[in-house]
């Protein structure tokens, strides 16, 4: 069975940054295209970001110019890089398979407030 395991998130002032990782126990992690989610208080989680196989990259449009997707297949793991964070970024940070999905994960909880 899958794990994936977020970490990472935590309480940011506006305009701060902070770096999430997502490891992946799938043998075939380089093969398969990752993204990032996040679910708001009392809202549906949304797709923010996804990366392909081979590095190319979406984004939703709220966090163009703010948030970098990255992976390291050597690691089997993802990043997200969120600069310039808003209190709308406020959510649990999830990270899956945009195709096929695993089992989700416990996320990581991301607080931005003054």
């Amino acid at each position: 069975q899958v794990q994936l395991v977020e970490s990472g998130g935590g309480l940011v002032q506006p305009g701060g940054s902070l770096r999430l990782s997502c490891a992946v126990s799938d043998r075939f992690f380089s093969i398969s295209a990752m993204a990032w989610y996040r679910q708001p208080p009392g809202k549906q989680r949304e797709l923010v970001a996804s990366i392909s196989s081979g590095g190319s990259t979406n984004y939703v449009e709220s966090v163009k110019g703010r948030f970098t997707i990255s992976r390291d297949n050597a690691k089997n793991t993802v990043y997200l890089q969120m600069n310039s964070l808003k209190p709308e970024d406020t959510a649990v940070y999830y990270c899956n398979r945009p195709a096929f999905a695993y089992g989700w994960g416990q996320g990581t909880q991301v607080t931005v407030s003054s």
